[in-house]
This record gives C-alpha cells, structure tokens and sequence, in this order.
C-alpha cells in the first residue's frame, strides 16, 4: 500500500511508503513522474532512492556531458599550450595503481 504523499519541499517532490506486496505502486505512481513530480520511495520513514521524470534524467545527463566535454577542452588547450603533461606511468605510480597493461 502506498502512504499518503509528503511534501519534503517547496518543489513537487513527494515521499511514498512501498511495501512488496504491492504490486501495483509503480503503476499509480507513474503518473506522478508523467507530471514532473520527484518522487522519494522511503523505507522506515526515510527516502532511499529518487524516481525522476525521464526528461529530467536526460537533461541532467545533458549538462553532465557538456561539464564533462568543458573540463576536456580545457585540458586539450592547456596541453597545446605547452603546459606540462604526466605520464599515465608516473600518475599510476603515485596513485599506488598496478598498471601492467594500457
């Protein structure tokens, strides 16, 4: 059975308690997340994972890739450049990594 939903913040982001013997909350909850809430499935009371809208997931992979795709232009204009580089080798060994193979 699902508890009656929370507001944990300003935003539409609502707690819900979910037993295993209830099969059916994803179905109800779906339409939840179909209208852009965040949804905290909670165990004891306490949030243990977060069901986001799949528009939200993309665009949060979006920007990550776009932060990621920034720090490497960074580095790459840093190396032309001229700045100094490590060897994978030496980065390796002082991280303590065993290495053997590239």
């Amino acid at each position: 059975m699902i508890g009656k939903g929370r507001i944990l913040t300003g935003m539409s982001e609502h707690a819900y308690e979910l037993h295993g013997d209830d099969p059916g909350a994803v179905e109800r909850l779906a339409p939840a997340a179909d209208n852009g809430e965040v949804i905290y499935p909670t165990r004891a009371g306490e949030p243990i994972a977060a069901v986001v809208p799949a528009t939200l997931a993309a665009a949060d992979e979006v920007a990550e890739d776009a932060e990621d795709i920034a720090a490497a232009d960074e580095a790459m204009d840093a190396i032309e450049s001229g700045e100094e580089t490590i060897p994978a080798e030496q980065l390796w060994a002082e991280l303590g990594l065993d290495h053997t193979s590239p």
